[in-house]
């Protein structure tokens, strides 16, 4: 068994599944959706895309862009989230809410492409 593999398929399948708890909910309540599980999704993916940047491969650069892909939705998620709170005051109204949930919710879309990928490429290796 390889723990290189192990670690990375660890971080993206435990990145999905953050983003997933995260995401499900009522997409207009803000007390559905936890501001530190935002926080481990996004904390999670960035660990996940820094340990996809040795692959050399197609799979590798797939992986990668599926991974950055969802460290700008989580990220702009948690702007949006932060400015609502913090710069102008307005809280977390059903309209931001649902801004971070769909943020959250095309993260979580490139996460699953990653999961899939995953799949495929341990179903491809031949020992």
């Amino acid at each position: 068994m390889n723990l290189e593999k192990v670690v990375f398929g660890f971080f993206i399948v435990l990145a999905a599944t953050l983003n997933f708890g995260f995401f499900i909910g009522d997409i207009e309540r803000p007390e559905l959706h936890n501001v530190y599980e935002l926080a481990a999704a996004l904390i999670v993916s960035l660990i996940a895309t820094a340990l996809k940047f040795g692959d050399r491969t197609q799979i590798g650069a797939i992986h990668l862009a599926t991974s950055l892909v969802a460290d700008l939705q989580l990220i702009a998620a948690a702007v949006t989230w932060g400015v609502a709170i913090h710069v102008t005051g307005t809280g977390m109204t059903p309209h931001i809410t649902s801004a971070v949930v769909s943020l959250s919710g095309g993260a979580l879309f490139a996460n699953i492409v990653s999961v899939i990928i995953l799949i495929i490429e341990t179903v491809m290796l031949r020992r």
